[in-house]
């Protein structure tokens, strides 16, 4: 007979720290390096906003199939949702850019993993923490530093203001209980902190994609 083990780290506190690697990786590309450094140009910033609508239309999308999921659920709400704030930037970024944009093949791999989820709640949920709770927290630092380097003003970028959590802090440790809330024997747990590392290695590669090919012809 086999005996179901709890993990022994809180799920919120195995995220943070095991995915680490993948999640500096990530964040220190040469892309999203220079692009905070202001060694790059809005124009790359902007192919970067379009590659994120297809990821957060994706996540929008299946979150909307499992909103009521007891997993997960109860960290879809509306406070999160990103995708309106995208479009409403890119309408004034890049005018016309429904007609003209394609997804990159880094994106497509990217949006194909997270609609394979809707079957997998607590799979899920790992790409939601990596997303999500990201924007609320280093979202904030890419954003001042967009206005630094690039002229933004507050249109443009919507993406990361959140007007609907007046208190990022005291959302962010909500979410971290509720996390810390979710039952998980110790097989799942472990299936759920490797796909939050495939989701962050899903970034790296959109941010190595990006590097190869559209800061080429800025």
């Amino acid at each position: 007979m086999s005996i179901e083990v709890a993990p022994v780290l809180p799920l919120s506190t195995a995220l943070r720290e095991r995915t680490r690697t993948a999640h500096e990786d990530a964040e220190t590309s040469p892309f999203i390096r220079e692009l905070m450094e202001g060694k790059r140009s809005r124009e790359e910033y902007i192919a970067l906003a379009g590659q994120q609508y297809f990821i957060y239309q994706a996540l929008e999308e299946v979150g909307a199939k499992l909103v009521d999921d007891p997993t997960v659920g109860a960290f879809i709400v509306p406070e999160l949702a990103r995708l309106a704030a995208i479009e409403a930037d890119l309408d004034f970024l890049s005018p016309g850019w429904r007609d003209e944009l394609t997804p990159l093949p880094s994106t497509l791999a990217y949006v194909e993993r997270i609609h394979g989820l809707a079957d997998w709640p607590a799979g899920f949920l790992a790409h939601h923490y990596t997303r999500y709770l990201g924007d609320l927290s280093g979202g904030q630092v890419i954003r001042t530093m967009l206005q630094r380097h690039y002229g933004f003003g507050a249109e443009g970028l919507e993406f990361y203001h959140f007007p609907g959590i007046p208190k990022a802090k005291v959302f962010k440790d909500e979410y971290r209980a509720r996390l810390d809330g979710v039952v998980l024997d110790e097989v799942e747990f472990g299936r759920v902190l490797a796909e939050a590392n495939a989701a962050f290695r899903c970034n790296e590669a959109l941010f190595v994609e990006l590097d190869q090919t559209v800061s080429k012809v800025a």
